[in-house]
């Protein structure tokens, strides 16, 4: 790799750091083409973007991020692919779904909005979090059933205290 490809590199990982608040650093080595492929196809349908850099430029990306925490750094050792998701959970679940059928790729860390998990132990509750999207439906719910309780009570005695009132314009009658 050239000193221009490597700048090159560097400023395009720097932008992604820059703009994704969740990235995971895994190890992808010794997958056959047509498991990459597969790999990359899955990771693809769950708007996950996988890229595999250099560990130095990773590193100074990161850095230059001022993401510094050291458990993190020092995950970045052997082959190392980067995936980049706008759903937290995402590619902990291509993870899991893969791995079904292959023994990679190992989870080497995941950071998700300043939140930082080291090691492959990590990956089943990464993939049980929940997305944004997930956590305001389900926060709206909640919101919601209360007022509906409300709603739905105060129908239902308008609808006795209309009855009553008719009952008792017809005894008036």
């Amino acid at each position: 790799m050239t000193k221009e490809e490597k700048n090159v590199t560097l400023a395009e990982l720097k932008e992604e750091f820059s703009t994704k608040t969740t990235f995971y650093l895994a190890d992808t080595s010794n997958l056959s083409v047509a498991n990459i492929n597969k790999l990359r196809r899955l990771c693809f349908k769950a708007g996950v973007q996988i890229r595999v850099a250099k560990n130095t430029l990773i590193r100074k990306a990161l850095e230059a991020n001022n993401v510094t925490d050291a458990e993190l750094l020092n995950a970045l050792h052997g082959p190392t692919s980067i995936w980049f998701s706008e759903v937290a959970n995402a590619p902990a679940k291509v993870i899991k779904e893969f791995r079904k059928t292959n023994e990679k790729p190992i989870l080497k860390a995941a950071y998700i909005e300043t939140a930082i998990f080291i090691g492959d132990t990590q990956i089943d509750s990464l993939a049980s979090l929940k997305s944004k999207n997930e956590l305001i439906g389900e926060i709206i719910g909640l919101l919601q059933s209360p007022a509906k309780n409300v709603v739905s009570a105060l129908k239902s005695s308008g609808g006795k205290l209309a009855g009553i009132l008719k009952t008792l314009e017809n005894r008036t009658n």
